[in-house]
């Protein structure tokens, strides 16, 4: 989802390429399981990591890790020719080699620039020469309005004992206590990747957190967990503040179950005026609501303290979404009124007991939601937290209406907010896939990677939709660096669509496309291994340009509309998987583009496919049809077992 900045387009647009690459947030950065998550032993670890246990079990490692490198300008000009040379024709690919060159030459701009970024990465005060910049180019400094260019979502699976709106909603808001106790008190196990800890520090920004529209670029704010032990719970756009700890015991779940019931009560009457869809408007046209929101009464200064202060939300919807689209919708958006779109965490629990997540990207990526969401459902699904205590104490505080003072200017600004989302959310398209003929299981099977092989299903469908194959990003994570995000996986590569080719080709024989695939999936692991490891293509080219100078002339290379076009993501992807998910995902990044988010599990595939009127259900329908004909073509080569003596 987050592009580098690289097409001759407005600001907007150019923010709105950029922050998609990430989420997916969401999203991606969603490639780390639960199962790469679990404790383990210290003694297997490379020279170089040192527990440091003053920092608390989750922070141990955090100062060991190691800083992002940056790799030589050959390096990355090498990967960076090779993915342009399936894209290009010979004369376009010769014009970019020569820039390049130009660009890499003993006396040529990138040498200055490249000096310039390894001295901020030697820099002690800084840890990630990439973390400031791209945080602030790609999230804060971006402009487009949060939802839908910036919010993820995951649908969970059904509860069947708690379709009771209320009891679900306990249940939910109690799990997540349980993990923001092992967060606030530093005691939740570090995530791992290829048996090497990766960095918790985002963690920090989960837990009574919020991003606050400004001019020119928003900023986080965070507060004092000790200080506020509240969460907000939204109901027919009213803001209620509901206490979860009290004479420092944290509520049970018969409790919290009373207080969302008591908010049902509370809110029974008719809608409050939308406060909360002035989060969904564009930065700038909410950065000067809000003063407009703070300028109408006193009081409201400390309405929007309760909410930016709240651990987290539980938005309780009024709407009953069945289907897999319906469920889309309402988490990813919403009604565009009935949330808090700058709070990093948002629960939604909806009237017929269904249930989902919508992320805020700004300051954290989607691995640690995942992890979230999944311990969340884990412990309810398999009964590892006690939900069944059914004291309720006496003492217990009613919900506490957060009142905002709406004058005529406010009102304003609310209906035009309103108006705005519903023309955005107009121009989207979603779909889902939701593939049950096979899934990693099968996959695995085949020796592939079932990453890299549902990349080829994605490949092959555009290709049959469009014959040809264009960008496309699927984001990997470099969380096992200090402030590590995330860096692009370019996965179309000459292979690959040597591949697509073949494959619809009549002349061709299935021994030969089975060659090809090998061929593909291979490339696709190198880049995505290279680019886990820092050493991608697009952050590094975007560091150089960040370190020109004003009035210094832009080097031919970032002049050449290969550098854009390449960068320009038709397919932007990322997978996360998790058997308590029915659904995730989040939009485009351009608009002649689809975002694909994809969940491989054991025995089924799901697709989210949004664009803004390109033909989801179509690309659906090619997803299907790819996935189908892949099957077909490597099941033959699945080895029999051997037969016992």
């Amino acid at each position: 989802m987050l592009p580098s900045i690289l097409r001759t387009q407005s600001r907007s647009s150019i923010s709105r390429n950029l922050v998609r690459q990430s989420a997916t947030s969401k999203a991606s950065p969603l490639r780390v399981s639960m199962a790469q998550t679990s404790r383990r032993g210290n003694s297997s670890l490379p020279a170089g990591y040192v527990e440091d246990k003053s920092k608390g079990p989750m922070l141990r490692f955090q100062e060991s890790l190691p800083r992002l490198p940056v790799p030589s300008l050959e390096e990355t000009a090498a990967r960076y020719l090779k993915s342009l040379k399936p894209i290009l024709s010979q004369s376009e690919l010769e014009a970019s080699t020569k820039a390049v060159q130009e660009f890499i030459a003993p006396n040529g701009p990138g040498r200055k620039l490249q000096e310039k970024l390894v001295a901020r990465r030697e820099d002690p005060k800084v840890k990630n020469w990439m973390y400031e910049w791209w945080n602030e180019a790609a999230y804060l400094a971006y402009r487009d309005p949060v939802v839908p260019y910036v919010s993820y979502f995951y649908s969970h699976r059904d509860d069947r004992r708690r379709r009771d709106p209320a009891k679900r909603a306990a249940a939910i808001t109690t799990g997540v206590l349980e993990f923001k106790k092992m967060v606030d008190q530093g005691t939740l196990e570090p995530e791992y990747m290829k048996k090497l800890p990766i960095c918790m520090d985002s963690y920090k920004y989960m837990f009574n957190c919020s991003r606050v529209a400004a001019k020119p670029a928003d900023y986080p704010v965070k507060f004092d967990p000790n200080e506020h032990k509240h969460i907000l719970v939204i109901r027919k756009n009213q803001f209620f503040k509901v206490a979860h700890e009290v004479g420092g015991k944290q509520l049970n779940t018969a409790e919290l179950e009373q207080a969302f019931r008591r908010v049902y009560e509370l809110a029974s009457s008719q809608r409050a005026p939308a406060v909360g869809a002035l989060t969904s408007e564009n930065r700038d046209i909410w950065t000067d609501a809000r003063a407009t929101l703070l300028a109408a009464d006193a009081g409201n200064a400390k309405a929007l303290e309760l909410i930016e202060s709240a651990s987290f939300v539980v938005c309780l919807d009024d709407a009953t979404p069945v289907t897999l689209e319906e469920r889309a919708h309402a988490y990813w958006h919403g009604d565009g009124q009935n949330r808090w779109y700058d709070k990093p965490l948002q629960f939604i629990v909806n009237d017929n007991g269904t249930s989902g997540f919508m992320g805020e990207h700004s300051m954290m990526d989607g691995t640690p939601t995942h992890r979230l969401n999944d311990y969340v459902n884990d412990v309810i699904f398999n009964n590892k937290l006690d939900f069944s205590d059914p004291t309720v104490r006496s003492n217990l505080p009613e919900p506490q209406a957060i009142k905002f003072v709406v004058n005529k200017e406010v009102r304003s600004e609310i209906d035009r907010a309103v108006k705005d989302f519903t023309s955005v959310i107009g121009q989207h398209e979603l779909a889902v896939q939701a593939y049950q003929g096979y899934g990693k299981g099968l996959i695995k099977k085949f020796r592939c990677s079932p990453d890299a092989y549902v990349q080829m299903i994605i490949q092959l469908a555009y290709y049959k939709m469009y014959g040809k194959n264009r960008p496309t990003y699927e984001s990997a994570a470099t969380r096992r660096f200090q402030l590590g995000r995330t860096e692009t996986c370019r996965t179309v590569s000459e292979a690959s669509v040597a591949w697509c080719n073949a494959m619809n080709d009549a002349n061709t024989d299935d021994k030969t496309r089975v060659e090809l695939f090998r061929k593909a999936i291979d490339s696709h692991l190198e880049y995505i291994s290279a680019a886990s490891d820092g050493k991608g293509v697009d952050r590094h080219l975007f560091g150089l340009k960040r370190l020109l100078e004003a009035g210094q002339e832009v080097p031919a290379l970032y002049k050449d509309p290969a550098y854009s076009y390449s960068s320009s993501w038709y397919l932007s992807t990322s997978q996360l998987s998790s058997e308590f998910f029915n659904g995730y995902g989040w939009s485009q990044v351009i608009d002649d583009g689809f975002g694909i988010a994809y969940m491989i599990n054991e025995n089924s595939i799901n697709f989210n496919i949004v664009s803004k009127g390109l033909g989801s259900n179509k690309m659906s329908h090619y997803l299907n049809e790819a996935a189908g004909e892949m099957r077909d073509l490597l099941i033959p080569t699945i080895e029999a077992p051997k037969a016992k003596l």
